[in-house]
């Protein structure tokens, strides 16, 4: 059984059992600030969906109103003509061929790829490298894109993927404990809206069934949805 720390013992006797607004979950979140780093703050939504059946699984991309504090590394597969302007919008790498032999040789200092359709045949030798590693780039989440440059620049700044796991629960990154409270407030209704309108059409019943936010190292904190 994990062990709790006694400062996350005293954090937990706050928290309320009951689900309360959002306004005040952010409050409470942002008084969890005893650790010296800035804490991510994380959203978790409990989604009344199967999992098991594939056309039941949410997963995409979403750009939050005001990002995550944090950048990634992106790496642009592409032709030849679009290389410079992925670079100027940010990509680690851009190009194709030698590209893909740098990640065959065993390259993968990176957070995220993103490819035009147009190499994908190309790309996809590369499926049994960046698969197991959640890097492989796939249209569900907006990875595959005929404007690389855009998604460069997106992903770079902090876009969030997101997929449900086994139990129909979507985990993400909303933003830092350092944020403004207003600012957190708006990231968190701009994911919970996006995810709500990704409802599957073959989802019955309730579809988001709870919402709970935390900073990296507290306690779990329910929000009325």
């Amino acid at each position: 059984m994990r062990r709790r720390s006694k400062r996350y013992k005293e954090d937990l006797e706050k928290v309320s059992k009951e689900p309360i607004s959002l306004s005040e979950a952010v409050d409470k979140v942002k008084s969890f600030d005893s650790l010296k780093f800035d804490q991510s703050i994380e959203c978790v939504l409990c989604l009344g969906i199967e999992p098991k059946q594939s056309d039941q699984i949410v997963r995409g991309s979403v750009s939050l109103p005001h990002g995550i504090g944090k950048s990634k590394r992106v790496v642009a597969f592409c032709e030849d003509s679009a290389k410079e302007s992925a670079k100027k919008s940010g990509a680690l790498e851009a190009g194709c061929d030698e590209l893909v032999e740098k990640i065959n040789g065993g390259w993968t200092d990176f957070d995220i790829a993103v490819a035009s359709p147009k190499v994908m045949s190309k790309v996809g030798k590369l499926g049994r490298i960046l698969g197991p590693q959640g890097k492989m780039p796939s249209p569900k989440n907006g990875t595959i894109t005929d404007d690389v440059a855009k998604a460069v620049a997106e992903f770079s700044a902090g876009k969030v993927e997101y997929r449900n796991d086994a139990g129909g629960n979507i985990h993400a990154v909303v933003g830092k404990q350092s944020f403004d409270k207003q600012k957190l407030v708006d990231n968190i209704k701009a994911f919970v809206s996006h995810i709500k309108k990704s409802k599957p059409t073959s989802a019955k019943g309730i579809f988001v069934k709870r919402l709970v936010i935390s900073s990296s190292m507290s306690p779990g904190i329910r929000v009325a949805v």
